[in-house]
């Protein structure tokens, strides 16, 4: 029995040394091959993470390109509208000065008839007052004429005597 109590154990430790290195093998394979599964996983996994980046710089890429495009546009349609409203202020201010040389020739044309018939009323007025001047004129040697006319008259009378009688005034 005392062999048994070594050889028992001993024969036991071997089948146990056995199926340990079995299972060490096994598990080692296993893990190869987990590792290997994980080893691609992360591969794929860095192949798509890889593939979002670049898809995502492509977008980035793909929006600056047109938000630059867009406020290019917008910037040559500010600029076109800028010279579109010069040129039509441009045009305006050349047909607004044509316009006012025009109205300065009229203007000079009707200060000329202004002044024209100005001179031909003052003519008028003073050929009226002329007119009134002689007028007033004759009025007065006419009256003259009668007041000396009458004093002649009352001279002749006063001369001649008082025979004659009272001789009435003409008016």
């Amino acid at each position: 029995m005392n062999k048994l109590y070594v050889l028992v154990p001993l024969v036991l430790t071997l089948a146990f040394g056995g199926v340990y290195l079995s299972h060490r093998k096994d598990d080692a394979v296993k893990k190869a091959g987990a590792a290997q599964v994980a080893a691609r996983a992360a591969e794929a996994e860095a192949a798509k993470k890889a593939e979002a980046e670049r898809q995502a710089k492509a977008d980035a890429d793909k929006r600056a390109a047109e938000r630059q495009a867009e406020e290019k546009r917008k910037e040559e349609e500010k600029a076109a509208k800028w010279a579109a409203a010069g040129k039509q202020i441009a045009d305006d201010t050349t047909a607004y000065q044509t316009q006012a040389g025009k109205n300065l020739a009229e203007a000079e044309v009707l200060e000329a008839k202004l002044s024209a018939l100005r001179a031909d009323k003052d003519r008028a007025s003073q050929s009226v007052f002329d007119a009134d001047l002689a007028v007033e004129t004759a009025r007065v040697q006419k009256r003259n004429a009668e007041l000396e006319i009458q004093r002649l008259v009352e001279m002749t009378a006063r001369k001649a005597g008082s025979s004659l009688g009272n001789i009435p005034a003409t008016p």
